[in-house]
């Protein structure tokens, strides 16, 4: 702790050693979530653990100043935590309490999550395509579709997307002027401002140069395209691919298919994503500390539901009512889109799986929970 005085070092010490002493002589060996508490009230930290106890006391073996626990542990006046069932359950409150807390020594969501993209359609006025990586995607808002491996070759068939529909692809905070939205003033003759609109590739909403509803009839397009229920963008380069081909033009025609079968690369990804998500519905029993053993009914890799595992008739017959909510309206074939505020729970769902492929043993098809009651 250099630049602090001899006393001051001293009360630190002592400080650190009665919040290790309280953590030994109250914390307990099982999973659960902690978080640091600075003198203000101030939450700088979430944490979990499978056991608890061990892991706060890790935290006063730091032989660096500069190291993240020691670090954290400074700050902290008070350490709290709180016990839940299972490992399983540890993660899904440490995440909960990461979004709602927003802790300044935690990297949201950062663990597995930066390895996965997602493509998202932003909100607002003239929307774009993006691939963002890993989580806190949520946060911006908009539509997205994901999770992904490989960001590289996601935006570069992207990119042949946007192109195809002339949607806009300059940062968000260009102002958009739609031709039938004119400003107080007039308008200004329109200069060269926007390469991709001289070049036709984009329908330069930055420009004026067209409408409101036309702009958003192609954003409309390339969802549907995304949901694998519009094919007009690989028509439109297809058709193009052809009269370059009548015309001889050979080199142009090249280009083309690599653009189409870029496209249609990216619109077989989506297909397998939308299996994989769909996959991705089912209850999961989770084996809980002390016997409390957890249900959760989990749906396109969201928990839509929490439950003790039931213990009588009634139980179970709630447990059936709730499975027909949860489960009663789900398609075979749903869209591919994740409502921005599910994204980190879905990377925390597939990345939990990937990394426990076993787990998937303790889950049960929706239609065959029945199966399990009386077993």
């Amino acid at each position: 702790m250099p630049g602090l005085s001899v006393s001051a070092r001293s009360a630190e010490a002592a400080r650190l050693a009665a919040l290790r002493d309280f953590v030994r002589g109250e914390a307990s060996d099982r999973p659960g979530v902690y978080r640091m508490v600075s003198d203000a009230g101030e939450v700088v930290y979430v944490g979990k653990s499978k056991r608890v106890r061990t892991r706060l006391l890790s935290y006063f073996r730091s032989e660096f100043p500069k190291e993240k626990g020691a670090r954290i542990v400074r700050e902290a006046t008070t350490i709290e935590w709180s016990y839940v069932p299972s490992e399983f359950a540890a993660l899904l409150e440490e995440l909960r309490l990461i979004k709602r807390l927003r802790p300044r020594f935690n990297v949201a969501m950062k663990r597995d999550a930066r390895h996965y993209a997602f493509v998202r359609v932003s909100g607002g006025i003239a929307p774009r395509l993006t691939v963002v990586r890993g989580s806190g995607a949520g946060d911006r808002g908009g539509f997205y579709y994901g999770p992904f491996v490989g960001a590289e070759r996601l935006g570069d068939a992207l990119r042949e997307l946007g192109d195809a529909l002339g949607l806009r692809d300059c940062s968000l905070d260009s102002r958009m002027r739609f031709a039938d939205q004119p400003d107080l003033m007039p308008l200004p003759p329109r200069t060269p401002g926007c390469i991709r609109f001289e070049i036709g590739k984009c329908l330069g909403p930055c420009v004026a140069a067209v409408r409101a509803d036309v702009y958003s009839d192609r954003v409309r397009q390339a969802r549907a395209f995304l949901e694998g229920l519009d094919d007009d963008p690989m028509e439109r380069l297809r058709a193009a691919m052809q009269t370059a081909s009548v015309a001889l033009e050979y080199e142009r025609a090249g280009v083309l298919r690599d653009k189409l079968q870029r496209l249609e690369s990216l619109r077989e990804q989506f297909g397998r994503l939308r299996f994989a998500v769909e996959s991705l519905s089912f209850a999961y029993i989770v084996p809980g500390h002390g016997g409390e053993d957890r249900f959760y009914l989990v749906r396109r890799g969201v928990i839509r539901g929490e439950y003790p595992a039931p213990q009588s008739d009634s139980d179970w017959a709630r447990m059936q009512s709730e499975c027909a909510r949860i489960y009663g309206t789900s398609r075979a074939h749903g869209p591919t889109s994740v409502p921005a505020h599910e994204v980190d729970e879905l990377l925390l769902m597939t990345s939990w799986f990937s990394t426990n492929p076993e787990q998937l043993q303790s889950t049960v098809p929706a239609g065959a929970l029945d199966t399990l009651w009386g077993d």
